[in-house]
């Protein structure tokens, strides 16, 4: 486009054409999505007032060029329905401008007079710095306007603006990896009260996806009983690794409040070494018995609650079909069961002579396994050929990075995709 700053006050009133030179209507607002750490919020897209008076919302992406007489888009057909703003989102004319904030070099006080987006190398477009005048408590002549960056002012993030139910409306969208990573930027008493807020099944998948050390945190608020309640909520594996952080006489307490049926495979997974398949296992895996048609089969990894490494595969077992099963009779992979017929059975289909991984496997020779068969889970066989669980790959990275690497999800330098922003779909559903 050519252009690598416009200030959104100049963009108000501006004509919108199509890329035959219709026009569409014109620029009312920009809508960003709002984060909550200090990095510089994603332009969603623009307002735009067709001639009926009504208003549209067109994504950035559409937008083709800016220049000082009118906006261009990639194409003229865009989306009719109404705008409606989301709670994480904030009007950056309508919302943004004269809000107040407070500079972090000095601590002053300054209004917001105009904002800057700035285009990224992705395609997306950023609010980059933001146009401030310092307000005095004093009679005298006004203080001149500064540009400063983004991160040079607080008060206009998402947790700034939003109070915990907004915030908890906002997570209900968001996928457990990015509220997790939302969630640890809050200060600590927003998140004692977001995670009060949430049910235990959605902490349970949060909890999954934070660093140890907020693991540990935000368990030693909650009580003993709901704390019993979201490890019986998270898988297995995860629970086991969150106990084994634990002091002995911790874990065994929360073990103790926990259903059996819940805290026997923990229990079953804390008895080996974290760093071994027994310990990076799930116990969880698709199970079948060698009579199941292949329809079933896939019916059982259709289920969307199926993590996608686990649903690439289903096991083939004698009953029980219960971790830890009958004699362990082969895999069926998700690809050959494409391929095959609804009634035939996976008997028939089953993969004999992949190789199994014992429970004492190391963490190396899990991770040379999946190398060496390109696969994403594998099964985990004991010596009398009962099927433990299976190892999945993402269970293998989560040990191969370094311990802080959820802490380092979101690279503060990277300012091209909020955190926890999912992007808006453009006939604003």
């Amino acid at each position: 486009m050519g252009i690598d700053r416009v200030f959104v006050a100049r963009l108000v009133g501006l004509a919108v054409f199509g890329p035959d030179g219709e026009r569409i209507g014109k620029v009312r607002d920009l809508v960003a999505a709002l984060r909550v750490d200090s990095n510089p919020p994603r332009v969603l897209g623009m307002v735009v007032e067709l001639a009926t008076r009504r208003r549209i919302f067109v994504p950035m992406l559409r937008v083709t060029a800016i220049d000082p007489g009118a906006v261009t888009l990639a194409t003229g057909s865009v989306s009719l329905r109404g705008f409606a703003q989301r709670p994480n989102e904030a009007l950056l004319v309508g919302q943004m401008l004269d809000a107040r904030v407070r500079l972090v070099e000095d601590g002053s006080e300054a209004v917001v007079v105009d904002a800057a987006i700035e285009p990224t190398r992705s395609r997306d477009w950023v609010v980059g710095r933001l146009a401030v005048r310092v307000r005095r408590h004093r009679l005298g002549r006004r203080e001149p306007v500064q540009v400063v960056p983004w991160r040079a002012v607080t008060g206009l993030s998402l947790t700034d603006r939003q109070g915990t139910e907004g915030l908890l409306a906002v997570f209900e969208s968001m996928r457990p990896a990015d509220v997790a990573a939302a969630l640890s930027e809050l200060p600590e008493k927003r998140q004692h009260e977001v995670v009060d807020g949430l049910d235990d099944e959605r902490l349970a998948d949060v909890f999954e996806e934070l660093s140890e050390s907020d693991q540990r945190a935000l368990l030693a608020h909650l009580s003993p009983e709901r704390a019993a309640d979201v490890l019986e909520a998270m898988s297995p594996d995860d629970a086991a690794d969150l106990l084994h952080e634990l002091p002995d006489t911790e874990s065994d307490a929360l073990l103790a409040l926990m259903h059996p049926e819940d805290s026997e495979p923990v229990r079953r997974l804390m008895s080996y070494s974290s760093d071994t398949a027994g310990g990076l296992m799930t116990p969880e895996p698709v199970i079948l018995r060698p009579d199941a048609t292949v329809a079933e089969a896939l019916a059982r990894i259709r289920n969307p609650d199926i993590p996608p490494a686990l649903a690439s595969m289903v096991f083939v077992c004698r009953p029980p079909t219960e971790t830890p099963t009958g004699r362990y009779l082969g895999c069926a992979h998700a690809q050959r069961l494409l391929r095959a017929a609804p009634f035939e059975l996976v008997a028939g289909v089953v993969d004999t002579e992949l190789a199994r991984l014992s429970p004492d496997a190391t963490l190396g020779e899990v991770t040379r396994y999946f190398a060496a068969y390109n696969l994403v889970a594998g099964p985990v066989v004991d010596a009398e050929e009962h099927l433990l669980g299976a190892v999945t790959v993402d269970d293998v990275l989560d040990h191969l990075l370094p311990p802080d690497w959820r802490d380092r999800l979101t690279d503060p330098d990277d300012s091209t995709e909020p955190a926890g922003a999912e992007r808006r779909q453009p006939d604003n559903a």
